[in-house]
């Protein structure tokens, strides 16, 4: 019987291929039909390896989901860009593979990066999804996330919603 790893850890610059890779593959599988085709385009092929490789430096912090060896996602979170919320954290970005979805992985990169973010010291949390997102919707609501804000997102000429989850 062969034994299967499942690890969660600091994403490193050497994970920048991985990662470029991953956020490809869940970003076309989450957006398209929602996010205009040329704004996700862009979107995708500004964060290339070399732009994971630098936010592997950066200030945020990236985690990521491995399974057998491969990155199978990635959430990349830190201290709360709205300021008019009292929430102290943020999970900026929470993405898998298309073939590893729907099967707890997610559950578990959300609550390793939940985790993260209290050792951080931050008091609560957001996140944010576009409401034309129903997956990511449905996800955050079932880990016990509330829908209590609203924003809009721009693409090109597209405004679509967004809602903000929050925990206290």
């Amino acid at each position: 019987m062969k034994t299967l790893s499942i690890d969660m850890r600091l994403a490193g610059p050497g994970d920048a291929a991985a990662v470029a890779d991953a956020h490809r593959s869940a970003w076309t599988h989450a957006y398209s039909g929602i996010i205009p085709y040329r704004a996700l385009t862009r979107m995708i092929e500004r964060r290339g390896e070399s732009w994971w490789r630098k936010a592997a430096r950066g200030p945020a912090t990236i985690l990521v989901a491995e399974v057998a060896g491969t990155v199978a996602g990635y959430a990349s979170l830190g201290y709360n860009r709205a300021r008019a919320l009292p929430h102290e954290g943020e999970i900026y970005e929470l993405y898998l593979r298309p073939e590893y979805q729907g099967i707890g992985l997610g559950y578990q990169l959300f609550h390793e990066a939940r985790r993260t973010l209290k050792s951080l010291g931050c008091n609560g949390m957001v996140v944010w999804c576009l409401e034309d997102s129903e997956i990511a919707a449905n996800f955050f609501r079932s880990n016990g996330g509330v829908d209590a804000v609203e924003g809009m997102e721009d693409f090109d000429d597209v405004h679509l919603k967004k809602l903000g989850f929050i925990w206290n």
